[in-house]
């Protein structure tokens, strides 16, 4: 099923009891608010597809995985409600892989920023490209990697969180990979599409019960994230309406 308009492409397609979903957007497959909520609604309806026993999570292209939050509507954001609001977007999709059914295996092609390595954090299992580096840049505009903090420090721990957030330069494929960000890394996508294809179809030839047993067992002690990353969202929103922020969002949209 595709679902397309100017605010990106989500697509997915089934084979052998795996969902590759895919999404898209023309700015480096950044993420407008409408894209997010494309993305939680078609998470939450394959968590209960039975037809379904795992998910390939990818984007679109051969350039970045994802540049996170759209700029133009950070740049657009008035007031608390809407700031909010926007930020809440990113705790849903964070939320709605928290919460589905399926095991969420994430093919990382490219770079990701921001929301993005949160995405990538959220998924049960990853395997990237050695193109793969992640930044976490939300402090040199004036926020903070508030919403997707638990996924991160939950997948390479608090200091390797603190790290990234402190230090917003670019961490390589290799060092992700070391912290246990990526499960494997590949020299290139033919090599990465191999693996992803043998590991999706293992996975799948499993009791597909057991698998949405062990899902929740991956995710214990998350409960908390149903509330928690709407608090953090509203930190989030609250930050992004200094004139800080509007000034390094705007320098860094120059930039691009």
């Amino acid at each position: 099923m595709t679902i397309q308009n100017p605010n990106g492409s989500i697509l997915t397609t089934f084979e052998n009891k795996i969902a590759t979903l895919e999404f898209g957007h023309p700015a480096s497959n950044s993420f407008p608010a409408d894209l997010l909520n494309r993305l939680t609604n078609e998470l939450n309806n394959l968590s209960n597809n039975s037809d379904v026993s795992v998910i390939v999570l990818k984007s679109d292209g051969s350039g970045a995985f994802c540049a996170g939050a759209s700029f133009e509507e950070l740049l657009a954001v008035s007031n608390q409600e809407e700031a909010s609001l926007f930020f809440s977007g990113c705790a849903n999709v964070l939320n709605a892989m928290r919460t589905c059914s399926k095991i969420i295996v994430g093919r990382i092609h490219g770079k990701a920023v921001g929301g993005g390595v949160g995405i990538v954090a959220a998924c049960d299992y990853a395997f990237a490209t050695t193109e793969s580096a992640i930044k976490l840049s939300e402090l040199a505009i004036g926020i903070g990697p508030f919403v997707i903090e638990p996924a991160v420090s939950r997948k390479i721990g608090k200091t390797a969180m603190t790290e990234m957030s402190l230090d917003t330069d670019w961490k390589t494929a290799n060092w992700a990979n070391q912290k246990g960000f990526y499960a494997k890394i590949f020299a290139t996508t033919a090599e990465l599409d191999v693996e992803i294809t043998a590991f999706a179809n293992k996975l799948a030839s499993y009791n597909p019960e057991a698998l949405i047993e062990m899902k929740k067992v991956i995710w214990e002690g998350t409960e908390n994230w149903s509330s928690l990353l709407y608090q953090r969202a509203e930190i989030s929103g609250k930050l992004i309406l200094s004139e800080f922020s509007k000034k390094a969002l705007n320098q860094f949209k120059n930039k691009q």
